[in-house]
């Protein structure tokens, strides 16, 4: 019943800003922490950062950490991954996810996923 669906997704260069967002239904959005990962080809699903039910509480993988900023509006049920200094290597199809449970940082964490957006960073 819930549905994940992100958007702004693009192409940029190298050194520039792309905001996504991913916009939750189905159930009550407040109840759930959510995340944000990427994968690029040949690679693993990748933590990118997560974000509380409350939102007081952010947590960042060490590559992103200072450059991405997640942000969530509950009265909306949005969630938002600002990315500034855009590097090639964060080049991936970036997907949010919820959970009902505890936050993590690996992908079995999340029960919900969305169908993810494609960002390009050219250098």
């Amino acid at each position: 019943q819930v549905q994940l669906v992100e958007s702004g997704g693009g192409s940029v260069q190298a050194g520039g800003s792309l905001r996504l967002s991913c916009v939750f239904s189905g159930r009550a959005f407040s109840n759930y922490g959510m995340g944000w990962f990427r994968q690029a080809p040949g690679k693993e699903r990748e933590f990118v950062g997560n974000i509380m039910w409350s939102g007081q509480g952010t947590s960042y993988a060490d590559s992103v950490e200072g450059r991405f900023t997640i942000v969530r509006n509950n009265a909306r049920n949005t969630v938002s991954l600002q990315m500034n200094s855009l590097r090639p290597e964060d080049t991936a199809v970036y997907y949010c996810a919820a959970t009902s449970g505890l936050l993590g940082t690996t992908a079995a964490s999340y029960a919900y996923w969305g169908q993810g957006t494609q960002v390009t960073v050219s250098s």
